[in-house]
């Protein structure tokens, strides 16, 4: 049983550490942000030909079982590609296109699954609406809210509530377009208000998957998170060691090697988290209480880390010239998907006393 258990763990490393060399090619944690910087402010605010790039790796499909065109790999891996991305800045919206891909995998879809699967479309799900919520209400003709990227979406699901189930249906955009807005790292935001008379029934109950997609979907933007940290804070590190003031580097000064220690514990508990969340997931144990506990880590932590490295830069730092800000911007985005930090606490002390009376 030892030895079993043993090769289980050695092939998990294994696929996450193949994972990672495989974002590299796309999205390189040390490279430039010239690519980000291009896509900002613009539609649809991402890359079409990366987003397939991203299709032809399988990563839109990585939880999606094989049967259904996926590759089947645990949420250990998904976190992994998560934080890559997070690291690089990578605009292609694959937390919700991988949602979309998880509920029509659910209920056997083999009409617009396989082209997202492929990243030659992109399916967004209207699911969210209220601020800060993982609830699905499902109202018939209330406005969906927050679709990341919508700008470049060509299909929309829209979970709604009949009877006692939730229903799916298949919106184009070439019928109803959605509202968009910007956000502070320069992408969008849509608002969706579903017309059903023009959408196509898929299914007639997807409450499961739809809550399993979410609980993953906010685990991976923890995932992005503690990678977005993780670059900004070796960032900041190379440039105290570099800059000079006073005849020595800024990061021989005491109170900055303080503050830099304090931002390093908190990245650490973070991963140490979403890490956990990640192995409690794929041993399918109930982990609503982890996930809470990594996403209400990541959002916190993302936004000190962020800001604290702008400060640390200086007055360069708050130029958007400077690459720095770019994290912090992404961060303010990020940190309320799925969740803020004090829902997912809430929610963490809800989840607690539920799993300790079972």
């Amino acid at each position: 049983m030892d030895g079993v258990m043993e090769q289980a763990e050695a092939d998990r490393r294994e696929s996450i550490r193949m994972i990672r060399e495989s974002a590299a090619g796309l999205a390189p944690r040390h490279g430039d942000f010239a690519r980000v910087r291009a896509l900002r402010y613009a539609e649809p605010g991402f890359d079409p030909a990366i987003w397939q790039a991203m299709g032809e790796q399988g990563w839109i499909g990585l939880r999606v079982p094989e049967a259904h065109g996926g590759f089947g790999l645990g949420m250990a891996e998904a976190c992994a590609l998560a934080e890559e991305l997070g690291q690089a800045l990578a605009p292609e919206p694959l937390i919700a296109g991988a949602l979309s891909a998880r509920l029509l995998a659910a209920i056997g879809d083999e009409s617009l699954l396989p082209g997202l699967l492929e990243g030659r479309s992109l399916v967004l799900t209207g699911w969210q609406e209220a601020v800060d919520s993982l609830e699905v209400p499902g109202t018939p003709d209330g406005a969906r809210l927050f679709l990341p990227q919508a700008a470049g979406a060509e299909t929309f699901l829209v979970p709604v509530r009949e009877g006692g189930a939730l229903a799916l249906y298949a919106l184009p955009a070439s019928a109803q377009a959605p509202r968009l807005q910007r956000t502070q790292d320069g992408s969008n935001f849509g608002t969706l208000e579903p017309d059903l008379s023009k959408a196509r029934r898929l299914h007639g109950d997807v409450g499961d998957a739809m809550a399993q997609a979410l609980e993953e979907a906010a685990l991976t933007t923890a995932a992005s998170l503690l990678g977005l940290m993780e670059r900004a804070f070796a960032m900041t590190l190379d440039y105290l060691r570099t800059r000079q003031q006073f005849g020595k580097p800024l990061g021989s000064f005491q109170a900055l090697q303080h503050r830099s220690a304090d931002l390093r514990i908190q990245i650490t508990l973070c991963r140490a988290s979403v890490e956990g969340a990640a192995r409690g997931m794929d041993a399918g144990s109930s982990a609503r209480a982890a996930v809470s506990r990594a996403k209400a880590r990541a959002a916190e932590a993302a936004m000190l880390v962020t800001r604290e490295a702008v400060q640390m830069h200086g007055a360069v730092g708050y130029t958007d010239e400077h690459d720095i800000g770019l994290f912090l911007r992404r961060a303010m985005v990020l940190t309320n998907a799925y969740g803020s930090a004090s829902f997912h606490r809430a929610r963490f002390m809800d989840a607690s006393g539920l799993e300790a009376a079972a």
